[in-house]
């Protein structure tokens, strides 16, 4: 049985970020987790024509840190708690990603909820300089969250953060995809929500070949599904021909999927060229949340 017990949602207190850790909030309370929020100090040492003592630059980081603990404990106590206590975190300055990672490493985190920017312009830029890195480097998975208008009434009235109907789960049959299905039907589970197993074919030069490949991954689909997962209307299975992401983004805005599921491969350069063509599309161009779990 799949155990997320501890869960780090790092924040910067834009509205992007208030969107993760309404994420992380709902995923805590349906796991029973611990929910460790994480904001890292930016300190870009001001330039002074003149010496400045190093005990001023020590004093002025520490009003820096200490403003952004106060900002960090203001930004929790203004989202509602979903009956979650998280712990709040500052970490020092240095380069945002290492620090995220380090308490990664340090807490054993078994699920890092963030949130992007976005895909265009200037928010790509935001995108790949966080958690781009944080996506290709993390040894738990990385849920990207998307910050949805509605929210959803969940068990025994508590409002929840975020609603999940639907989730799409990718696969292309492999190892580390068979890992990833584990965590779609466990998210499917405890939100009662519909998911679909989806896989993509890339590469079929003919119509007859495309008829016979369509068969036999819609029975591979099939045979993925426990004979424990409960009522079958709740698991779909649905084949698509095309780019991996192409598809992958038409088949959740189809059906109005709230959660993408996928798997990401080891770190060697193939592989992340690979991650980069489709996870990282899907996360950009894409409308709803994703999450990637590393094989």
């Amino acid at each position: 049985m799949l155990r997320i017990e501890r869960i780090l949602c790092p924040v910067d207190f834009s509205d992007p970020s208030a969107g993760a850790y309404g994420s992380a909030q709902s995923l805590a309370r349906r796991y029973q987790a611990r929910l460790i929020v994480q904001h890292v100090v930016e300190f870009n040492p001001p330039h002074f024509d003149y010496y400045a003592p190093a005990t001023y630059l020590v004093e002025l980081y520490q009003s820096i840190r200490d403003d952004d603990r106060k900002k960090l404990l203001d930004f929790v106590s203004s989202h509602p708690s979903d009956g979650v206590q998280p712990e709040c975190l500052v970490s020092d300055g240095g380069v945002i990603t290492d620090a995220i990672l380090s308490v990664a490493r340090e807490q054993k985190v078994d699920l890092i909820v963030m949130g992007t920017h976005g895909a265009r312009g200037a928010d790509r830029d935001a995108l790949g300089s966080v958690a781009d890195k944080v996506l290709r480097k993390a040894r738990c998975p990385v849920l990207v969250s998307h910050k949805r208008e509605r929210d959803a009434a969940g068990p025994q009235g508590v409002q929840e953060s975020i609603e999940l109907r639907r989730v799409v789960f990718c696969t292309d049959f492999s190892d580390p995809a068979q890992r990833a299905l584990g965590y779609a039907l466990s998210v499917a589970a405890e939100y009662d929500a519909e998911i679909t197993l989806l896989h993509v074919l890339e590469d079929v030069p003919s119509s007859a070949e495309t008829e016979t490949a369509l068969a036999t991954a819609t029975r591979r689909l099939e045979g993925l599904i426990p004979p424990e997962a409960g009522t079958a209307a709740r698991i779909k299975t649905a084949v698509r021909v095309g780019r991996a992401y192409e598809q992958i983004i038409q088949q959740a805005s189809a059906t109005q999927a709230d959660l993408v599921i996928m798997a990401v491969r080891g770190r060697n350069l193939l592989d992340l060229a690979l991650f980069g063509s489709t996870t990282y599309r899907v996360i950009q161009l894409g409308s709803c949340s994703v999450l990637a779990v590393h094989g």
